[in-house]
């Protein structure tokens, strides 16, 4: 199939799709995710390889897009006041599913301690890309504003990611070199990650603050919202080389702006939604691409069942991290089915261990598969009609 028809499929077919779903009520992420489903099923074989080879980067670029777009959404002072349940909302649910994972798979798939570890810490990864703008959508609409609702799930989401990431990769080593998780090393790894992430975005934020005052004239709102997309993938590319937070560094970027420079912050605001129309439709078609439901299906019930059990100990980890907040009982059960999707990091992990040459890289890659195919659209409808009943009352008391 020639590269410009692939495109063509991609976008109108993502579109028409999400515009079914939305139709008879549910998430047009769905939709696209299904059309990407239904092109790698049946056209698989007949899609360029060029694809594959931009494939990371469309995703990258995709999440660069959202992640800017919610930190220029998020301001110092809504930061500071839901600061401690942000920070347990990024640490506690991820470890506690990712721990019990790892027993899971240890006793029930007799997987070693290793491999049970990475698997565990790449399913316990939430989606940012499923996540992220489905706050921004609650944000814009009002939901849970009375206690930040959206802006915890948003700062907790994205250092989740970089917390799963980490332990998956020292796991990884320890599976591949046979030597063993190093307890300091992994203690040093999360922090320093966050660290060369979030570090570089202020520096990037206070250059960006500084460029625009001087050029705001000189420079139209579309060439403004290139010059930080191009430092953001830029600022993406050299994080994955040091294995730093990058996308963390991303959102940022975006709050530094919007602190320091709100009027340029807004107008980037406005011009990325539009770039998101079609880096939405990307990204998720790419995700249901890389699904392949018959690797799905070999994970059988018993991976269903551990991933279930793995969300239930994450929804007592959200539990736990949110029991010192001002959060009511109904937002808080909204925080654990938000904490549901996982889509992005199974779709870029799950076959590493295969290509590791690990032994059971084929039953890991089902259930990444698997957890994309059951989690994802459960989460997405879960927080469309979670959000109407479970924040509607608060929303602006």
């Amino acid at each position: 199939m020639p590269f410009n028809m692939t495109v063509v499929l991609i976008l109108l077919g993502g579109w028409l799709l999400g515009r079914g779903f939305a139709r008879v009520g549910l998430p047009a992420v769905i939709g696209m995710v299904a059309c990407g489903i239904v092109i790698g099923t049946f056209c698989g074989e007949m899609l360029p390889p060029v694809l594959f080879q931009i494939e990371p980067f469309l995703k990258s670029f995709a999440l660069v897009v959202i992640l800017l777009r919610a930190g220029l959404g998020i301001r110092k002072q809504t930061l500071a006041r839901v600061g401690l349940t942000a920070i347990l909302m990024t640490c506690v649910p991820c470890l506690i599913e990712g721990i019990a994972l790892t027993v899971l798979f240890h006793w029930l798939f007799a997987f070693d301690w290793a491999v049970a570890g990475l698997t565990g810490f790449m399913l316990a990864a939430v989606s940012p890309a499923v996540i992220v703008p489905s706050m921004l959508r609650l944000k814009d609409q009002g939901l849970g504003k009375k206690n930040d609702v959206p802006t915890i799930i948003l700062a907790g989401a994205s250092a989740d990611d970089v917390l799963a990431i980490t332990v998956f990769t020292l796991f990884l080593q320890s599976a591949t070199t046979g030597s063993g998780i190093v307890l300091s090393r992994a203690l040093m790894a999360f922090p320093l990650s966050l660290i060369l992430g979030i570090v570089p975005g202020i520096l990037l934020g206070a250059f960006l603050v500084y460029f625009f005052r001087r050029r705001y004239t000189d420079i139209r709102a579309t060439e403004k919202a290139l010059i930080l997309l191009m430092i953001a993938v830029l600022m993406v590319q050299v994080g994955d080389w040091l294995h730093a937070a990058a996308l963390l560094g991303v959102m940022t970027v975006g709050f530094i702006l919007l602190e320091y420079e709100e009027k340029v912050a807004n107008e980037l605001a406005l011009k990325l939604s539009k770039v998101w129309v079609i880096a939405e439709i990307v990204l998720f078609v790419l995700i249901g691409i890389s699904v392949d439901l018959r690797v799905a299906w070999d994970a059988g019930l018993k991976g269903l069942l551990v991933i279930t059990l793995g969300l239930v100990f994450r929804s007592l980890g959200v539990w736990f991290a949110t029991a010192w907040s001002k959060l009511s009982f109904q937002e808080r059960l909204f925080c654990m089915i938000a904490y549901i999707p996982k889509a992005t990091v199974q779709a870029a992990l799950g076959g590493v261990a295969l290509a590791h040459g690990i032994e059971q890289g084929e039953t890991i890659l089902a259930l990444a598969v698997l957890s994309i195919v059951f989690t994802a659209p459960l989460g997405l409808i879960g927080i469309k009609l979670g959000s109407k009943r479970l924040l509607a009352d608060n929303s602006f008391g």
